[in-house]
């Protein structure tokens, strides 16, 4: 059974840092996707970010290069290093898991979530 729990969201003020944590445990450590999302009010979730079982990494345009997504296999965990933050990074945080299709070179479908971290950034 896979769980999934995040950590470490709050609120900065633009351009601070923060720094997600997902504990993550019981899913296929020979193909998988672990991806950040986000949703904010009022508007749809999107993919943040994503890493796989080849470390491969995607990152969702406007936050490359101020995001880093990172894993630590010895203790389960998913991050995400967020700087330079703004107002529009505003959102409920969540890590989910998929499994990783190599054929297709896609993300199964997320069927396991966390319950979400809030992150607020002011100006």
């Amino acid at each position: 059974q896979v769980h999934l729990a995040e950590s470490g969201g709050g609120s900065v003020q633009s351009g601070g840092s923060l720094k997600l944590s997902c504990a993550a445990s019981g899913y296929n450590r020979n193909s998988y996707c672990l991806t950040w999302f986000r949703q904010a009010p009022g508007q749809e979730r999107e993919e943040v970010a994503r890493i796989n079982n080849f470390r491969t990494t995607r990152y969702k345009d406007s936050v490359q290069g101020r995001f880093t997504i990172a894993q630590d296999n010895a203790k389960n965990t998913l991050f995400l290093q967020m700087n330079s933050l703004k107002p529009e990074d505003t959102a409920m945080y969540y890590c989910a898991a998929a499994s990783w299709n190599l054929r297709r070179a896609t993300c199964g479908p997320y069927n396991d979530w966390g319950q979400g971290t809030q992150v607020t950034v002011s100006s």
